[in-house]
C-alpha cells in the first residue's frame, strides 16, 4: 500500500510540474470565481439612482479586474526580469518582435484573473442589470404606454420597485440577465479562440522539435527549482556565518548545524555575476550547442548574445 501511494505522489508531482502553468491558471480562475461570489453576496448593493447605477456597475465590474491584472503584473517574475533588461542593457540583444512576444506573455498570463471575474460577473447579470436599468425604454415592454424616466427606471434592481413598473420588471431583468450572459459567453469564446491561435502559432513558429521543447521546459522548471532551493541554502549558511562572527555563535537546529558543516560559504557571488544571470532571455544556439537560459549561457561562458551566425532566436517559449 505504502509503494502504492507514493508512486500516485510521483505521478501527480510529475503532473503537476510539467502542467505547471495550466495548473496555476486554472487556481487563479478558481480563486477569481470565489472572491467574485463572495464579492455579490456581501458587498454589492446597487444604488437604484440614475447615474450612479451605471458608475457602480462598471466600478463593480472594471474596479477588482484592473486591480487582479495589477496583481499579476505585480507576481510575474519574467515583468521584473524585463524591467532588470530595460535598465541594465536596454534589451538591445532582444529583437522588437521578441521584445513584444515577451510583453503579451506576461500581460497574458495577467488576464486570467480579470477576464474570470468579467465573465463571472456578467454571466451573473447583477452589475450589468444595474448599470443598464435607467437606459431601458419602457415603451419597448408588451402593454406598456406610459413613458417612465431614468429615475423609476433606475429602480428595476431593486427589491422595493415602484408599483408602476412591476407590470415589466421581471421582463426588464430577463431581457437585461440575456444581454448580459451572451456578452459573457462571448467573451469567453473570444478567449478561447484567441488562446488556440496563440497555441497554434507557438507551435508553427518554433524552431525546436518536439522533444526539444519539452527537455528545455523541463530544464527551465529544474534550473529555477534547484536554484531557488540553493540561494536560500546559501542565504542562510551566510547569514549564520556573519551571526557567528558578531555574537560569537549562532543558534541552529540539528538539521543546521548539519547543513552549515556540509555547505561551507565564504562569500557571496560578485555583482556582475548577478547581472550576468538576471534578464530577459530567449533561447539561443552557439556554434550548433543551445544555451537555454542565461545562468547556461554563463556557466559556458558564452560572450555577448550567444547567437553565431546561423543562430535561432526562440521567442514564443520564453516565458
Amino acid at each position: 500500500m505504502a509503494s502504492f501511494i507514493a508512486e500516485n505522489f510521483k505521478f501527480l508531482a510529475l503532473f503537476f510540474k510539467s502542467k505547471d502553468v495550466m495548473i496555476f491558471n486554472g487556481l487563479v480562475a478558481l480563486g477569481t470565481v470565489g472572491s467574485q461570489e463572495l464579492f455579490s453576496v456581501v458587498a454589492f448593493h446597487c444604488p437604484c439612482s440614475p447615474e450612479r447605477n451605471y458608475l457602480y456597475g462598471l466600478a463593480a465590474i472594471g474596479v477588482p479586474a484592473l486591480v487582479l491584472f495589477l496583481i499579476g503584473i505585480m507576481l510575474n517574475s519574467h515583468m521584473w526580469n524585463m524591467v532588470a533588461e530595460c535598465r541594465r542593457r536596454g534589451i538591445k540583444n532582444c529583437s522588437a518582435p521578441a521584445t513584444f512576444l515577451l510583453f503579451g506573455s506576461v500581460v497574458g498570463r495577467a488576464m486570467v484573473a480579470p477576464i474570470t471575474w468579467s465573465v463571472i460577473s456578467l454571466l451573473r447579470g447583477e452589475a450589468y442589470v444595474c448599470s443598464r436599468s435607467e437606459f431601458l425604454n419602457p415603451l419597448s415592454f408588451p402593454d406598456v404606454t406610459h413613458f417612465y424616466g431614468p429615475n423609476v427606471m433606475a429602480r428595476i434592481p431593486c427589491k422595493d420597485a415602484s408599483t408602476e413598473i412591476l407590470a415589466f420588471r421581471e421582463e426588464a431583468r430577463r431581457r437585461l440577465m440575456y444581454e448580459s450572459q451572451f456578452l459573457g459567453w462571448m467573451v469567453i469564446g473570444i478567449v478561447a479562440l484567441t488562446i488556440f491561435l496563440v497555441k497554434c502559432l507557438q507551435h508553427c513558429c518554433s524552431p525546436l522539435s518536439h522533444h526539444q521543447e519539452a527537455y528545455w521546459a523541463q530544464y527551465r522548471s529544474c534550473e529555477n527549482d534547484l536554484f531557488n532551493r540553493t540561494a536560500e541554502v546559501h542565504a542562510k549558511v551566510l547569514a549564520a556565518s556573519n551571526v557567528k562572527q558578531f555574537f560569537g555563535f549562532v543558534a541552529l537546529d540539528k538539521d543546521e548545524k548539519e547543513m552549515v558543516h556540509d555547505y561551507p560559504v565564504d562569500e557571496t557571488q560578485p555583482s556582475p555575476q548577478w547581472n550576468e544571470i538576471t534578464g530577459v532571455y530567449l533561447y539561443r544556439e552557439n556554434k550548433g550547442f543551445p544555451l537555454y537560459s542565461r545562468l547556461h549561457k554563463w556557466a559556458k561562458k558564452v560572450i555577448g548574445n550567444g547567437m553565431d551566425p546561423d543562430g535561432r532566436e526562440m521567442a514564443l517559449l520564453a516565458v
